[in-house]
């Protein structure tokens, strides 16, 4: 099933035939274009100063802003965001990732996401990494 709000060339498949309906992530998002690799952001500031120690909200809300101003970056917004991978060190954190990812994206047209708990990340103080895949017009 094709969602109906796609943007020129970029198809949203929420619901593909056999597939357990998704919440807060669409199933697949394919389209032409060339691809934007963001690396994982984490929840530093401009002068590399953590932001948000032990509020794992505050170092989303970060890591989104870091994303945005990649994006920005590469011609892009998070309107061309395809799929965001989430390295998280507590599961129970994801419902507040979550809303301050929906800060920034479409929510009716969310797109292809995986979360995955981990152990640890390189320093204790960092709760959360996420990487994205943008997919740009062919210029």
């Amino acid at each position: 099933m094709t969602d109906k709000k796609d943007l020129p060339g970029l198809v949203h498949l929420s619901h593909p035939a056999g597939v357990a309906p998704s919440s807060g992530y669409t199933h697949v998002v394919t389209g032409p274009g060339r691809v934007a690799a963001i690396a994982g952001q984490m929840p530093f500031d401009a002068d590399g100063e953590l932001v948000g120690a032990g509020d794992p909200a505050a170092q989303a809300r970060q890591v989104f802003t870091n994303m945005e101003r990649c994006l920005a970056a590469a011609g892009a917004t998070f309107d061309d965001v395809i799929k965001l991978t989430y390295f998280v060190t507590d599961i129970t954190f994801v419902p507040l990732i979550l809303a301050a990812r929906d800060e920034f994206i479409d929510t009716e047209r969310p797109p292809a996401s995986t979360v995955v708990q981990i152990v640890a990340l390189y320093r204790p103080d960092l709760l959360l990494e996420v990487d994205a895949l943008a997919l740009l017009p062919v210029e």
